[in-house]
């Protein structure tokens, strides 16, 4: 039996079993964190752009959406024709302070409108016509980590772990409390096993040890590290304001972590759209602007990325149901001490000019990660994302 295979069918191949060997340095506990940090925010379900940016000089917009757009004078001016959804006060702030950058009409060609599939290929960095098995940043893992000394490392704050970060050799750690995650790995057939000896011959038998002894080792770091310190920053009691008050402890305490990723769900609005869709927004601007307050506090902003996207957006017009269907192109936000253009990066989208009632995409959103590859974690986006593309003049290296 191969040993994807084997894995598969056993009960010690849960998700925080599904570690890899660059955890192996945690036992040590004297690692720390070095260079930048990248924060990933995944809404899923397809989040409604243009209710997020919202054209409120553009006829269009409120032509075809005659109930569901937002109204001239509940919208947050930012600019001569662009504003925010009213919910997003806290992004309003970080526009103001120069702390915000926003991409316009995000996507690729051929767009897909399934959420796997799409969400897959945002995950893999692939053309809509192929299919990989490894996601953008765990390659950045396989191939930024294969022999060099200051190893990084990838956390998830969920319970599985998502394809952006399974590499072909390396792996992120998807864990969502570390005291639950230790309490988990401290049983005690659990740790009877780690104590006997075992065919080393077996490679399936042996990579089971050898992950259980890893996701011990990887526990109690992440446990030792959530103890250090404990955030004064006052933050919403909502699930993504408990993931990221956990991942600024962790910055905090100086835990040898490179990439971050969180996810916020809900996005899938064909009906009821606007109470619904105010509600998410308005959790994720208050949780991210407490965790912006938290990272400048103790001077960890300029050093850290925080991008935030969605696997696609919603199509211009309404439906019937007081919602929108799953569309093509999106808006990405970049937070960061370290932008290099504040405020809109490119043009709004033209409502004038849809394909088959869809926004066309200006930016492909590989030229997005290249940017981050290149710029921000020092490494060669051409070899991680298998082909040469346009990186944009978004961050300071």
């Amino acid at each position: 039996m191969k040993r994807r295979n084997f894995l598969k069918t056993s009960g010690l191949a849960s998700t925080a079993m599904l570690v890899p060997s660059f955890l192996q340095g945690f036992p040590t506990f004297g690692q720390s964190r070095t260079g930048k940090t990248l924060v990933v925010i995944q809404l899923s379900g397809g989040n409604d752009g243009l209710n997020t940016i919202v054209p409120y000089q553009n006829d269009w917009y409120y032509k075809l959406r005659p109930s569901l757009g937002i109204d001239k004078n509940q919208v947050l001016k930012i600019s001569d024709d662009l504003g925010l959804n009213p919910a997003l006060q806290g992004l309003r702030n970080l526009y103001d302070n120069g702390d915000l950058c926003i991409l316009n009409s995000v996507g690729y060609p051929n767009p897909d409108r399934s959420h796997f599939r799409s969400m897959d290929i945002w995950h893999t960095a692939s053309d809509s016509s192929e299919y990989l098995s490894t996601g953008w940043l765990g390659r950045y893992l396989d191939s930024n980590c294969l022999g060099c000394n200051n190893v990084h490392h990838a956390l998830e704050v969920d319970d599985s772990l998502s394809l952006a970060l399974k590499g072909k050799n390396r792996k992120g750690f998807a864990a969502s409390k570390p005291q639950r995650l230790k309490r988990t790995i401290e049983r005690p057939f659990l740790q009877a096993l780690t104590q006997q000896q075992h065919d080393q011959e077996h490679e399936n038998v042996a990579y089971l040890y050898k992950t259980l002894i890893d996701t011990q080792s990887s526990a109690n770091y992440l446990f030792e590290k959530a103890r250090v310190h404990d955030s004064i920053i006052d933050y919403p009691k909502s699930g993504l304001a408990k993931d990221l008050k956990q991942i600024a402890e962790l910055m905090t305490a100086d835990a040898d972590i490179k990439v971050y990723y969180a996810t916020l769900g809900g996005f899938d609005t064909h009906a009821f759209q606007e109470r619904k869709h105010g509600r998410l927004l308005q959790e994720y601007s208050e949780a991210v602007t407490a965790f912006v307050k938290d990272l400048k506090q103790n001077n960890l902003f300029k050093d850290t990325l925080i991008m935030t996207f969605s696997e696609f957006g919603r199509r211009v017009e309404q439906n019937g149901s007081g919602g929108t269907d799953h569309g093509t192109a999106n808006n990405v936000f970049l937070m960061g001490g370290q932008l290099k253009k504040a405020g809109f990066y490119n043009a709004a989208p033209n409502l004038a000019d849809l394909d088959q009632g869809d926004l066309k995409y200006q930016i492909d959103f590989r030229n997005i990660y290249a940017s981050i590859l290149d710029n921000w974690l020092d490494t060669s986006a051409a070899s991680i994302l298998g082909s040469e593309f346009r990186g944009l003049d978004l961050v300071n290296p």
